[in-house]
């Protein structure tokens, strides 16, 4: 197997409320293969976003990477000097953003706003600009003929492909994408998604896709990591980590959601309860409050188990995850206090 692209180890970062620190990522590892997309999936509040913006060490004012390593190409992000990291962003690594209605300034072209990346950062004349925004339009499924309009002037899923075609502007080896289709209707959003994956494919870009929706993952990811409260919870290919899943986290998700193969029956059942105040966070397993699998054990810090090669789990019961995916296939498991 080559060396992954990117790889987390024990990443943290925390903000500053006050006098007080809430640790938005605490201990976080994972790997990121060259040529693939992988899906950050978890609810909102559990660090997936912080992550991604870790990664590119565009963070709060309040925000800190405290520990860890972010190993890119054999560079550390987490600690390299700002202008080495600056001389990354965008080049090697590029950010779509979850509204491309407001990372598109409104009173410039879509034109002249791509000019600026490639004449700016990729150091291209402006003929050279404006043939490569032409490729960029066609790559994305926009007539060329629109680079001179204003943002204003494209529907959402028009704007969410300009955003795409501003992330590939100077080939970028990884693309961070925020919740891309997340404000677009579903029709849209297989349409965006089926780009993305088709761009990917032939670019041999790789993609980290931060998500909420699991059947997102499910139809265009290769591999996905599950974060909860802060936390890995567990991390895998996709099929291993939803066809199979190995922390009751994951099972639970997989539940929340319309069958992934597509199937119209079934009954969606919800993780009673929330993620815990990052600020105070209990003691132990972080899901334990909201786990109907939790034992006493799980008061005390899980362990991370292999159950198989590449796919890692923070739980006590991880070898017993065949038996505890029966009983979390019953409605009634979830509904009863935890």
């Amino acid at each position: 197997m080559s060396e992954p692209l990117l790889s987390v180890r024990d990443l943290r970062v925390s903000y500053q409320v006050g006098r007080n620190f809430v640790h938005a990522v605490d201990g976080a590892s994972f790997d990121i293969p060259r040529g693939s997309i992988t899906g950050l999936v978890g609810e909102s509040g559990c660090g997936k976003t912080t992550v991604a913006r870790a990664l590119t060490r565009v963070i709060a004012e309040n925000a800190a990477i405290t520990g860890g390593q972010i190993l890119f190409d054999g560079k550390d992000l987490a600690k390299i000097p700002e202008k080495e990291m600056n001389a990354l962003r965008w080049r090697d690594i590029a950010f779509v953003p979850q509204s491309a209605m407001n990372s598109l300034d409104p009173v410039y072209t879509v034109e002249y706003q791509l000019d600026e990346v490639l004449r700016r950062r990729g150091g291209l004349s402006r003929k050279q600009s404006r043939a490569r925004s032409e490729e960029l339009f066609e790559m994305v499924g926009i007539d060329a003929n629109r680079l001179n309009d204003y943002p204003h002037q494209f529907s959402g899923g028009m704007r969410q492909r300009v955003a795409i075609a501003l992330a590939l502007a100077l080939d970028p080896k990884l693309i961070i994408a925020d919740e891309p289709v997340t404000a677009l209707d579903v029709i849209v959003q297989r349409q965006i998604l089926d780009q993305l994956k088709e761009l990917q494919t032939r670019l041999g870009v790789s993609v980290i896709l931060v998500t909420h929706d699991i059947s997102v993952v499910a139809y265009i990811c290769d591999r996905t990591v599950v974060m909860y409260a802060g936390k890995v919870a567990e991390s895998g290919t996709m099929q291993s980590t939803l066809t199979a899943p190995s922390h009751p986290y994951t099972m639970g998700l997989r539940n929340a959601f319309p069958d992934l193969q597509g199937a119209a029956s079934g009954i969606l059942v919800p993780i009673e309860g929330a993620p815990p105040n990052l600020a105070n966070p209990p003691a132990g397993c972080r899901f334990k409050p909201r786990c109907p699998f939790a034992l006493d054990i799980c008061g005390t810090e899980p362990p991370v188990i292999d159950v198989a090669p590449g796919h890692p789990v923070l739980c006590h019961r991880a070898n017993e995850s065949a038996a505890l995916r029966i009983e979390a296939a019953k409605t009634e498991t979830w509904m009863a206090p935890a």
